[in-house]
């Protein structure tokens, strides 16, 4: 029987000259360099992945700097609001000297390097948490067909320069803490500052996408992924010697949080250990923040092989 189909088309499962394979730029748009697009080795795909990510990032900001004014007002809003989470601590000062055992320029230590990694994973990568918007209204669709990585579109989706508020404060907090304390710093100690800053920020980030990942399967987990990031970073303001063994315990083999900066701040600070873990815990940030974000990448994978398209 002769074909009824109209010239120039092709039945499921055909590829003919003239498409393009999945992940091509279509004709007419601005390709990716080739060396990035067709290298197989990992390090090409980070870097276009990276790269993919500065252009939207880039793009969104131009377009918040439009409006100068606006961005100086809500960055500074942005600046004060976060600091109050802060003179909350102040105020129990006032009345005490201390706080389970801990200082206020110890605890002032723990608020801004929790403040600031939390910080600057929410400016990076926060906006992964409007995946499941995206998922309900089927736009996710139109991400996965654009030459560049999703998830590098998904985090730097609506990037805006206010964001910077909360790591601004963090990092203000923790260069007043560190000239009021009274530590011995030796080289170790001194190198585990940067150290925590990185790797907590990663451990973070790995949070912000995992809970995003949720929401492939649960809809409303947006909580949930709150839960554990705000949620976390403030549990990790405030010394570990105030919960309960089984919460620290939680955190530390749960959901490591305690790596952003309640082990590392054990070595820096002198303080004891609740749990009595070995010492080679409070150097392992760095192991958890690999680990956390091989977590959240694979959970990403599971979560686009599982994820049914809206047809749009």
């Amino acid at each position: 029987m002769a074909d009824s189909r109209p010239a120039g088309t092709a039945c499921a499962g055909e590829h003919p000259a003239g498409l393009v394979h999945a992940g091509e730029p279509p004709a007419g748009a601005a390709a990716p360099p080739a060396d990035l697009v067709r290298a197989e080795g990992p390090v090409a795909r980070v870097r276009w992945a990276v790269r993919s990510w500065w252009l939207v990032a880039a793009m969104w900001n131009r377009s918040t700097m439009s409006y100068r004014l606006s961005f100086a007002l809500m960055a500074l809003a942005s600046t004060v609001v976060t600091f109050l989470d802060f003179a909350v601590i102040l105020l129990m000062f006032q009345h005490t000297r201390a706080l389970g055992g801990w200082t206020l320029p110890e605890l002032g230590f723990l608020y801004g390097t929790s403040s600031f990694a939390l910080g600057t994973a929410n400016l990076l990568v926060g906006t992964a948490d409007a995946l499941g918007e995206r998922i309900r209204t089927g736009s996710l669709d139109t991400m996965l067909i654009r030459p560049a990585p999703a998830l590098a579109q998904l985090c730097a989706e609506r990037f805006t320069l206010r964001r910077l508020g909360r790591p601004v404060q963090g990092a203000a907090v923790l260069v007043w803490s560190l000239a009021a304390l009274d530590v011995h710093w030796t080289w170790d100690r001194v190198l585990l500052v940067p150290v925590l800053l990185v790797c907590g920020t990663a451990i973070f980030a790995s949070a912000f996408i995992g809970g995003a990942t949720v929401q492939f399967w649960w809809g409303e987990a947006g909580e949930l992924q709150n839960s554990i990031t705000y949620g976390g970073a403030t549990v990790l303001q405030y010394p570990p010697t105030i919960f309960a063994k089984e919460l620290v315990a939680g955190v530390v083999f749960g959901i490591p949080l305690a790596f952003v900066n309640w082990l590392p701040a054990q070595r820096i600070l002198g303080r004891p250990d609740p749990l009595g873990l070995p010492t080679a815990f409070q150097y392992a940030s760095p192991v958890a923040a690999v680990l956390c974000c091989a977590a959240a990448g694979l959970a990403w994978r599971a979560g686009l092989r599982a994820y049914r398209g809206t047809g749009s």
